[in-house]
């Protein structure tokens, strides 16, 4: 959804909110899905996805919800943000400036790697 809001040839313009909670359903639905294929997968095949029955299927849902919570919170943060550099960038870029080596970068007004 993301994509198609950003592309200019496309007039879509959907809030962040929306956006952010179309996320957060779409993780919950595609844990439940995951649920319901577990279940058949045991019924059908005889399997042992679910272990322990009901109590493993609603942690797995507990957990799909809380994930797709801070997803979307994060992915709404982000939206809202969009133009300013975001914490994450400044990290990855900190991250970057601070261990050149690892990206191949030399250090300005260092020597750079051996030849």
């Amino acid at each position: 959804m993301h994509v198609l809001n950003e592309k200019e040839e496309i007039e879509l313009h959907m809030r962040p909110a929306f956006v952010a909670f179309f996320a957060f359903i779409f993780a919950v639905g595609m844990g439940a899905m995951w649920e319901i294929f577990e279940f058949g997968m045991d019924q059908f095949f005889g399997l042992n996805m679910q272990k322990t029955g009901l109590v493993d299927t609603m942690w797995d849902l507990i957990v799909d919800t809380i994930g797709g919570g801070v997803i979307a919170l994060l992915g709404y943060g982000y939206l809202m943000t969009a133009g300013n550099e975001s914490f994450l960038e400044k990290w990855i870029d900190d991250f970057i400036a601070a261990n050149p080596r690892l990206f191949g970068r030399e250090r300005e007004g260092g020597a750079g790697p051996p030849e």
